[in-house]
Parts: C-alpha cells; structure tokens; sequence
C-alpha cells in the first residue's frame, strides 16, 4: 500500500531542510524528505548529499537581496530582506558566527576607488561560516529535524506523479511510490537537469537562464588583503571593452583552497571551485571570474553548452587545468617547469598545467583577461604573470520554472525552490525559498 504524506520534500540541500525547519513547526504535518545522496557524515560527493552543495561549500551567507538570487522578483524588495533577515537568524541560532563583513565606511571608499576604473561594486553585508562550519551548521539541522520528519536518504526520485494538473507524489527510481498532498521540489545544482526533464515531460513553461562560464584565478593572499579584510568576498562587475560582456566575480575565498567538483548532474564533468575554512588558512586566495552570456533562439541548452567547454579541459587535463597569466599572455601553454618556477604555487596540486586558449572561446577569454587588468589597478598584483588561473568554472543555472509569487508551479500544489529551480544562486535565498513555499503550504493547511 502505497504510503500518503501531507508533504513531499525532494532534495536536502539547504532549500530542503529549511522548507522542512518551517514545516515542521505543526506538529500534526506528516513530512517526508527524499534526498539521493548519503547523509552528512556519510558523504563523499562535494555536490550530492544530505545538506546539499551547501554542506560542502564555503559557507558565505550574502545579506542582501542584490545578489544570490532572483526572490527579489517574487517577493519585492522589502519582503525579501525580511525573509533574509528571518533566515540569518536561524543560521545563527544553529552556530553561524555573528561577525559581519562588508559594512562599514571603508566599504564606500573601495566602491569609489572602484568605480574610477570601470568596475562597480555592489557591497553585501557577509557571514562566513567557513567550510567545516557550514558542515556542522547544517548537521545541527538535521539533528533538530531528527524527531519532527521521516528522511528517505539514497533514494532518488524519478518520476513526479500529476493528475487532473494537481499533484499526487512521487515515484522513485527503484519503483516505489509516495503520495502527499503537497510537493516541493528542492533538487539543488545537482537536480536541476533531472527538474529539466521532468518540466519537460509534464509540459511546465520554462526560461532559459543565462550560462556562467570562466576561470578560477589564484594569487597570494597579500594581493586581495586589502579587499578581502573590509569585504570578505568583493562583489565586482566589468563591462569587457571588446564585446561589452558582463563579467563578475564570485566565490571569493581569502586564504583558501582551489577544488575539483563533479557536477553536472546525471551527465557530470570535473569543474573546478573553491573553499574556505574557518581554521586552515593557505598562502593563497582564489576567486571565480565569470562571464555571463544569454544567448538568442534557437539557443536552448546552456547546460550543455556549458559542460562541452568544461570536457574541453577535461579532455586536455583529465580534470582540471591551471596556466600562468604570463604564458598565456605569451601564447605558451604552461608547463610542470613554468609552474614551479612561478610565485604562486597551486593550491590545487592535482592540476594539470597547460593552455586555456584551447577550451575558452576567444570572445570569453578577451573579457576575462581585460577584467584582470581592470582588477589590478584596485588590487595591484591581480594581473601578475605568476597568477594562476585554472578552467574551468562552469554554473549551471538552466531549468527556470514559471513560478508564481509563493513558488507554486503551474502544477497545483506542487511548488519549486532553491538552486535547481533557478530561483537562487546561493545559500541564504537558497534556504529562503524553501521557507516561502512551505509558509504558504502552512496556510493552504490551515497551520
């Protein structure tokens, strides 16, 4: 006999287990959450498990509407700070440190000093968790939920279950069914081809996002100092003078570590990111520069657009690659030699040194270079032959559903949230979307 819940969670990244924090407040809401991966102790994958991305990543939580996510759109300006507000207090109630980055007068300094050389910075209040902290954060999450909610963990939803445009459950990959009255789809980075196809299936109007593809850059920690001690993570755009392509920077993680990640979801690619710990420090620090390209009909498959760049690097490197700015400023692919010999030394020690001019079309890398040089006048050493920049970084943020203000679907009852969905790019309107769809379940359940 098929079992029946009033709520269905897919996903247990932060999307999920906040949507679940919320629900679990009524006591009388029988709640499953289905995640594929293992548990948080458990894991091995940096993108698939219980905590999701999240549990892995470096753990900034940007305060602000501005940036990691489109809530704003949904919700308006003010409903969504508040939102954040709420959120962050959680966060902190679980162990997120109270320290805060990016406010303050020196903050207005640096957005000047920026904006005389063409760069414009949007400044972001930031709480950094840290990468372990972000881990054990979320697993004090989890351990609250314990008692309040049935998990399902290894299991992988297939198929969603729709009659009559009402939602009905879910069945997964081994055959097993479970019905509930309501459903959020919370699949995460990581879900988001699987959300694709299923919206596909069921004929749910979707929108192509825009496809972020670029380089992870290294230098020594002397260099973004500066920045990094007022800002944390300095939230910088470029217009690039040749193309008039938007280029930013994102993930910044002062004294950190470079990464290999599988992701892709169903069909993955090695792509490279970074971390930061609360408690380790390395010599270096290392930023995402991204460019972000929106293409025209009959264009509809940035995901895959993506991931053929990112086997590009894979094919010449096995993985990941790392080049010398000043080989490639001299047309030379670098070399084990050339590497050592430089003055950064790479964090990520299994990258294979060699010529991104091979995988980055030339319209990306003319962007990402003259960013470079636009960065260095603000942090002098950023465009440094001994910079070290590694491809490739690829954010997949394809599958965005047509939701309405409360996340719901065009599916009734059935809402979508989080990363997958394209309604977040991060963890706080991550963790946020899931409280707004389970706030209106809340209220359709009289709770």
């Amino acid at each position: 006999m098929t079992k029946k819940y009033d709520v269905i969670i897919v996903g247990g990244g932060p999307s999920g287990i906040f949507a679940a924090l919320e629900l679990s407040q009524a006591a009388d809401l029988n709640i499953l959450l289905v995640e594929k991966g293992k548990d948080i102790d458990k894991r091995s994958s940096l993108v698939c498990g219980l905590g999701g991305a999240g549990a892995f990543s470096d753990g900034k939580l940007t305060l602000s509407p501005q940036v990691g996510g489109r809530l704003r759109d949904y919700l308006g300006e003010a409903d969504t700070e508040a939102l954040i507000k709420y959120v962050d207090n959680i966060y902190l109630k679980f162990g997120a440190p109270k320290k805060l980055y990016g406010t303050g007068d020196k903050v207005d300094d640096i957005r000047q000093q920026a904006s005389l050389i063409e760069l414009r910075l949007t400044p972001v209040p930031i709480r950094h968790l840290g990468t372990e902290r972000c881990r054990s954060v979320l697993k004090a999450m989890r351990t609250d939920l314990n008692s309040r909610l049935e998990f399902k963990l290894e299991v992988m939803a297939s198929t969603i279950i729709v009659d009559n445009g009402e939602v009905r459950g879910i069945e997964t990959e081994t055959g097993e069914g479970f019905d509930c009255h309501y459903l959020i789809l919370a699949p995460g980075r990581e879900g988001a081809d699987w959300l694709s196809k299923e919206a596909k299936r069921l004929n749910l109007t979707t929108h192509n996002n825009p496809v972020d593809v670029g380089i992870r850059v290294e230098v020594p920690v002397a260099v973004m100092e500066e920045l990094v001690s007022v800002l944390y993570e300095a939230k910088l755009e470029f217009l690039s003078k040749s193309f008039d392509d938007r280029i930013r920077t994102f993930c910044m993680c002062p004294a950190g570590e470079v990464i290999m990640e599988s992701t892709g979801g169903c069909d993955p690619v090695i792509t490279v990111n970074g971390h930061s710990y609360a408690n380790r420090k390395s010599n270096n620090t290392n930023f995402a520069l991204l460019v972000s390209t929106t293409f025209t009909e009959p264009f509809r498959e940035p995901i895959a657009y993506g991931k053929y760049l990112a086997r590009l690097a894979n094919i010449l490197s096995g993985g990941v690659l790392v080049q010398r700015l000043g080989d490639l400023m001299n047309g030379h692919r670098s070399t084990p030699i050339r590497i050592e010999r430089g003055l950064v030394q790479p964090t990520l020690r299994s990258a294979i040194p060699g010529d991104l001019s091979f995988v980055l079309p030339y319209r990306h890398l003319t962007g990402l270079i003259e960013m470079l040089q636009a960065m260095d006048k603000l942090a002098p050493g950023v465009a440094s032959s001994h910079t070290l920049l590694y491809g490739v970084e690829v954010k997949f943020y394809s599958c965005q559903l047509q939701l309405s203000p409360c996340l719901e679907t065009e599916v009734s009852n059935m809402f979508a949230t989080g990363d997958g969905a394209g309604v977040s790019r991060g963890l706080i309107q991550a963790s946020a979307s899931g409280v707004v769809a389970a706030r209106e379940i809340l209220r359709r359940s009289r709770h």
